[in-house]
């Protein structure tokens, strides 16, 4: 069988079923600075990795003359980016830096074209060894620690979700791919894989169904079927409802993903059932009944249309696409916070 047909029979399947600059800490020999041009006062840091001793790229930020511990916002590029990506990597750190949080933006193995990146082991440990590096620059309140990720970058939020559940006070995604074999289906025409099916070829060893070995690469890589690891844990995902038509990333992946967080929580009357899933992918509209009154948010760029609650996770569709926004992310994200035993 056509292996693009045969991701798309699985997908839908699903959806019948679901429907730097000098170094801050002198006498590490674990880090070494690089030239740093940002006039916005980031620097390029090399890490050296736990998982293989390589030297791994970040773009770090420390607020000046720190004295008492501040939170720090860890930003994960997108799917084709790098650590050196400026958006929406500039619009996270100018928000934290307005709120005088250290940031970081890891490489985490770069674009999602090889097996080593996308979600590997060793991009996970790339993300954690980020969150240490910081730790080690300076005071960080660890009961702050806050991931947030665009697209790819949602993608590796949420897998960072049910990897590390200890690390975050919060986590961020915003239109989030969650079921790669799901994705791969999604972005074949005609039979053919389109560049994010390509990708995933590349990173995964071929196309779905191509054996179980390569299968298991699919599903280990997406967080839809981990995300129960996650529970307790504050998650806001957020979702265009034009995604997947004008955009990349079918809104499903966020809906789905909300629903096994939901469960997870034991809170499975909050779910969102299969009909309201169709309407909403299909339809690009809220089905009667399901809009949510005006939300005072006034800092949204764009409204919020539908809206799901299961104690510490938020599903929100807003009117757009294939976007974030990064005013209501950083707002959430301040409100979480954590106390450790």
């Amino acid at each position: 069988m056509n292996k693009c047909r045969h991701s798309q029979a699985v997908a839908l399947m699903c959806c019948a079923i679901l429907s730097v600059s000098a170094r801050s800490i002198a006498g590490s020999s674990e880090e070494s600075a690089l030239s740093a041009t940002d006039t916005a006062g980031l620097r390029e840091v090399s890490i050296t990795s736990t998982a293989d001793r390589s030297e791994q790229r970040a773009m770090f930020w420390m607020p000046p003359g720190v004295q008492q511990p501040v939170p720090l916002l860890v930003d994960l590029h997108t799917w084709s980016g790098d650590y050196t990506q400026t958006d929406p990597r500039d619009d996270f750190f100018k928000a934290a830096r307005e709120r005088n949080w250290a940031f970081i933006h890891p490489d985490f193995r770069g674009p999602n074209t090889r097996p080593q990146a996308c979600a590997s082991d060793l991009a996970v440990a790339d993300v954690l060894d980020a969150v240490a590096f910081a730790k080690r620059q300076g005071l960080i309140d660890e009961n702050r620690v806050y991931l947030v990720g665009v697209s790819g970058g949602g993608h590796m939020a949420l897998v960072m979700a049910h990897r590390s559940p200890q690390v975050w006070a919060g986590v961020s995604a915003w239109v989030p791919i969650t079921d790669l074999a799901a994705w791969h289906a999604q972005n074949c025409k005609d039979g053919q894989p389109g560049q994010y099916a390509k990708h995933l070829e590349l990173v995964c060893g071929g196309a779905p169904g191509t054996s179980d070995a390569v299968d298991a690469e699919y599903r280990k890589r997406s967080s839809l079927f981990y995300l129960q690891d996650a529970a307790g844990l504050p998650i806001d995902i957020n979702a265009g409802i034009h995604d997947g038509h004008s955009g990349s990333v079918p809104i499903s992946h966020s809906l789905l993903a909300f629903n096994v967080l939901a469960d997870a929580n034991g809170l499975s009357e909050q779910t969102i059932d299969d009909a309201t899933i169709r309407h909403l992918v299909d339809d690009q509209s809220v089905p009667a009944g399901e809009a949510v009154p005006a939300q005072d948010e006034t800092d949204r760029r764009f409204p919020v249309l539908f809206r799901r609650v299961a104690g510490p996770v938020r599903v929100t569709i807003f009117d757009g696409g294939h976007q974030h926004d990064t005013a209501p992310a950083i707002e959430w994200l301040a409100q979480q916070s954590h106390s450790r035993d």
